[in-house]
């Protein structure tokens, strides 16, 4: 188990890779898997977000019926979609979040990604 303190961006993985996006690429989609551990120990858990344009969203609101749940979704135009600025902005929002616990942290940056942990129960 992990203390609290301040949670740390150790490292982020997108699935797949912008570069391979297919279709129309102002219509993008993909997961942003974040790690996230204490900055300065071992131990790390992974949140999840799926980045997408706004295009991508308004069309899969209107595919599914016009309602659509976006939670743990991170919304960027595509003309400023830039993986360093991505990385950046994701790590600030990590970054912000202090706690006495792992697992407040962890809700905490729940609200941002999809913890690994979500809704498990001991």
């Amino acid at each position: 188990m992990i203390n609290g303190g301040r949670a740390a961006l150790k490292s982020l993985d997108l699935d797949p890779d912008p570069s391979t996006l297919p279709g129309d690429p102002s219509e993008f989609a993909l997961i942003a898997r974040m790690i996230v551990g204490p900055p300065d120990s071992p131990g790390e858990e992974s949140f999840d977000v799926t980045v997408c344009s706004p295009e991508w969203l308004a069309k899969t609101c209107r595919e599914v019926g016009g309602i659509y749940n976006a939670r743990h979704h991170v919304v960027v135009r595509v003309e400023d979609f830039d993986v360093r600025k991505l990385r950046a902005w994701l790590a600030a929002r990590v970054n912000e979040v202090e706690a006495d616990t792992w697992s407040e942290i962890g809700e905490r940056l729940g609200r941002v990604g999809y913890w690994e942990f979500e809704d498990y129960r001991t």
